[in-house]
């Protein structure tokens, strides 16, 4: 994994807006409904192609496929994984955020902002809101073609161009286990480890081609929002096994391989009850990673940058703050993002410091992305500008 030893380097979570017409193909693929293939895949490999070239004209060193190929950050596994059916949910048309403490606390603004049918993201099923898809069999891993496919569109697409590193999101099985329901194993423990053991055949892959593997795992600290009826100390026994389940399936992958992202999801709202970091600052760093994506500039956490003076990283680790954020269309000023990076530098030190963003900017797949395709591209050039003033500031 690629560090800031010269100049602070720029990335980003995963996630880019896929164009209507692709989701729309993609959708109805996962949907079981027949599509042209040959057509799908030319267009997957059109779109990969234009968010690499745009990350690097907008400036951003470790760049991915922005998730073209996949219909969501979180949905995609569906195609991927044996064992799992889509069930009927008391969840149904519900809407992805039924039942947390935000809807709670603003139920008028989840009703009007946040309609029933609305993407999953990190929301409480896997399924979508017309059902829960819940384990029913023996999980596997039967995306072996889909992971190459992936990686061989995106390391075509790289061909002539001028990056840093190259990278991949892939969904943490904590995740997984979190968001669709188990009918069929006896215990948590043995459907944690089946997933675990499915989800490492995907993050070998992406290793074994010689990518950053990030794993993507949001419900870590969004335990203690999505359930009303847990406490603080609850949300640190989900959080310690979710890095216990992660930890195992990352078993034998050498850390410097690894990047981990945890986030508050990919909602707009209030997000008054999203739990502080502080409370779980000290399990996330047990995640046997190489680096650590997290939010940083939403208002609600950008302050939080003064608990790293407390903990100690370990050799080589690094820190990916979010100095952008996913649920403003603001462009954030080039000399605010050189500050943000510039309170980490000074903390854990300038070489241990990757510029990145909250989340991804369209993790929730489908439908118009909350943030403008053409924002997101200004945000990312912001980004850029950012880490170079930070940059002339630290060196």
């Amino acid at each position: 994994m690629k560090r800031s030893t010269d100049r602070i380097l720029t990335t980003h979570v995963g996630s880019l807006a896929r164009t209507p017409e692709l989701s729309t193909m993609i959708r109805a693929r996962e949907g079981g409904q027949a599509v042209d293939e040959s057509e799908l895949s030319l267009s997957i490999e059109d779109a990969v192609r234009d968010v690499v070239k745009r990350q690097v004209n907008a400036g951003i060193d470790i760049i991915d496929d922005g998730e073209q190929g996949k219909l969501s950050f979180n949905g995609y596994v569906n195609s991927r994984l044996e064992g799992f059916e889509l069930r009927p949910s008391p969840l149904a048309g519900r809407g992805p955020w039924a039942g947390t403490r935000e809807a709670a606390a603003f139920p008028e603004f989840y009703t009007r902002n946040v309609p029933a049918g609305a993407p999953a993201g990190g929301g409480t099923t896997g399924g979508g809101f017309g059902g829960s898809v819940t384990c029913v069999g023996p999980v596997s891993y039967k995306g072996h073609v889909a992971v190459s496919e992936d990686i061989q569109r995106l390391k075509t697409a790289v061909a002539n161009l001028s990056y840093e590193e190259l990278f991949m999101p892939s969904l943490g099985a904590a995740y997984i286990a979190a968001t669709r329901p188990n009918e069929y194993y006896q215990s948590d423990e043995e459907y944690h480890q089946a997933l675990a053991d499915a989800m490492r055949e995907e993050y070998q892959a992406i290793i074994d081609a010689g990518l950053t593997l990030q794993v993507d795992e949001p419900r870590m600290i969004m335990y203690w929002t999505m359930h009303p009826d847990k406490s603080i100390e609850d949300a640190r026994i989900w959080a310690q096994r979710s890095a216990e389940i992660t930890n195992y399936s990352l078993r034998d992958i050498p850390p410097e391989r690894v990047r981990f992202h945890t986030c508050y999801g990919i909602d707009i709202g209030p997000r008054v009850y999203d739990i502080e970091l502080k409370h779980v600052i000290d399990i996330l760093l047990k995640v046997n990673a190489g680096a650590y994506s997290f939010e940083a500039s939403n208002p609600r956490h950008e302050h939080e940058y003064h608990l790293w003076k407390d903990v100690k990283l370990r050799d080589g680790q690094v820190l990916i703050p979010g100095v952008i954020s996913h649920t403003t269309n603001l462009v954030e000023h080039p000399e605010l993002i050189a500050e943000r990076i510039g309170r980490y530098a000074r903390i854990v030190g300038r070489e241990n410091v990757i510029a990145g963003a909250d989340c991804g900017f369209s993790a929730g797949g489908g439908g118009q992305p909350d943030i403008h395709p053409t924002v997101v591209w200004a945000k990312f050039a912001a980004l850029a500008e950012g880490a170079r003033l930070a940059s002339r500031q630290l060196w």
